[in-house]
């Protein structure tokens, strides 16, 4: 585990081991990784729960605790195998051995209470990496584990929950499902035996992409070997805003108030708008003119996997008109552009993978990115039937240009907060002191 001076007697007694499924998986069976996995391949999805309650957690010992990974793996078993690649044919392409080597698991101590640590963490976002077990895949990619989960014990009698899990294998949904399902069995609700027996997930090599064909969502990069991890060009810093239910009601009315039609935006097109705009004003002429949007897609993209794992998110791209100032638009016109103009790159993306055979490629971050995780069902975890006091994702292995994650508000055992957004922003350092200026002064969003 990386630890910064501020962060080292923080977490300490830190001890690894491993999970495998409840029964034998089988020797031949291999998961495909589709074009599209590939082009997430070198991102990778934190998420972290906070359980305050001591007496929920002190009756919970880690052998409780991992008891359940080993009937949930049955269900997951690819996210138990490991990376190999297919050196006779299809260029090299990885694929997962599904030979059961299991998820990590990881036990350490916090010398602060949850409190403490999370006052701390409003100055020091990246102290909230600590409780998330970061190893990227590789350079020995069939020794690599594709999912760790990480139980940190607090002063206070606390537990976090973290989960490392590599984007190649499924979104930010699929990993929640993953956790959610855990909290299931760890409260005895069982799940079915199997989901589906099949193991080979169909891709295609696409041949039909012309030369003219280009992506503005995908940016291919110089390979990266068998370390699938990123270079940045400059040094990338992780902030949170918590936007409540009376701020984004406030927000909306605010932008809407000007408007003589019955338009109506979700928070995340107005959320995008704001920050899109304030970034305009920080970067100056550099202003970001093509923004890329993620959003959930289709349930029905889901039913075609044959197991609870895929990355069948929707990527657009929106373009601001070439004589248009983004840092002087009006946030209601831009929330409109984005909610109706935006260009889906989805199948032209894995298409280019399909045809650029054993190339490297990152989406988050190769132009100022927007993802919305507002169906995230970050509070589908429980512990003894409680949820988590707060609950948040993020993501690693991110682009210079950065990325905007727009997730549900806090929500527990007694109250919810439904309009409410966490906003988490990953930029170039040297942007965000001149963002939070801008974003409190506009729009009292601290």
């Amino acid at each position: 585990m990386v630890q910064s001076k501020n962060t080292e007697s923080l977490i300490y007694d830190v001890a690894l081991s491993s999970v495998v499924p409840a029964s034998i998986t089988g020797e031949y069976k291999t998961h495909e990784f589709t074009n599209m996995d590939l082009a997430m391949k070198l991102h990778y999805i934190n998420g972290v729960y906070f359980f305050q309650d001591s007496e929920i957690i002190k009756g919970l010992t880690i052998s409780e605790l991992k008891l359940p990974m080993f009937k949930l793996l049955e269900i997951y078993y690819p996210v138990s195998g490991r990376i190999r690649k297919d050196e006779d044919k299809n260029y090299g392409r990885p694929f997962i051995k599904c030979n059961d080597s299991g998820v990590r698991i990881v036990e350490a101590n916090c010398s602060k209470t949850i409190d403490q640590f999370l006052a701390l963490s409003l100055n020091d976002c990246v102290l909230n990496d600590q409780l998330v077990y970061h190893q990227v895949l590789g350079p020995d990619l069939g020794f690599s584990p594709l999912v760790l989960v990480q139980f940190t014990r607090f002063k206070c009698g606390g537990m976090s929950v973290g989960l490392s899990w590599s984007h190649v294998i499924g979104d930010a949904f699929s990993a929640s499902d993953f956790i959610n399902m855990w909290g299931q069995i760890l409260a005895g609700q069982m799940p079915p035996n199997s989901i589906d027996a099949t193991t080979k997930t169909e891709f295609t090599n696409a041949q039909s992409v012309g030369k003219s064909s280009i992506s503005f969502a995908l940016k291919k990069i110089e390979p990266v070997g068998d370390k699938w991890s990123i270079s940045n060009n400059c040094n990338m810093k992780k902030c949170t805003f918590h936007i409540s239910s009376k701020k984004m009601n406030n927000l909306l009315s605010k932008i809407t108030e000007k408007s003589s039609s019955i338009d109506k935006f979700d928070p995340f097109e107005v959320i995008s708008a704001v920050f899109w705009i304030s970034l305009a004003k920080v970067r100056g002429e550099l202003e970001p003119n093509i923004v890329t949007l993620c959003k959930k897609g289709s349930n029905n993209a889901r039913k075609k996997v044959p197991i609870p794992i895929s990355n069948s998110q929707m990527i657009s791209i929106v373009k601001s008109a070439d004589s248009s100032k983004i840092a002087e638009t009006d946030v209601l016109e831009l929330a409109k552009i984005l909610a109706e103009k935006s260009v889906d790159e989805t199948d032209l993306i894995e298409e280019l993978v399909g045809e650029h055979r054993g190339g490297d490629f990152i989406v988050y971050g190769t132009n100022l990115t927007f993802v919305s995780m507002e169906e995230l069902n970050i509070y589908g975890l429980e512990l003894k039937g409680n949820k988590p006091d707060f609950g948040n994702y993020s993501f690693s292995g991110v682009g210079d240009e950065g990325v905007v994650m727009v997730l549900p508000g806090a929500e527990n055992n007694t109250e919810k907060d439904e309009n409410g957004r966490i906003v988490n922003v990953i930029l170039p350092g040297d942007q965000l002191a001149s963002l939070k200026d801008e974003l409190l002064k506009e729009w009292d969003i601290c």
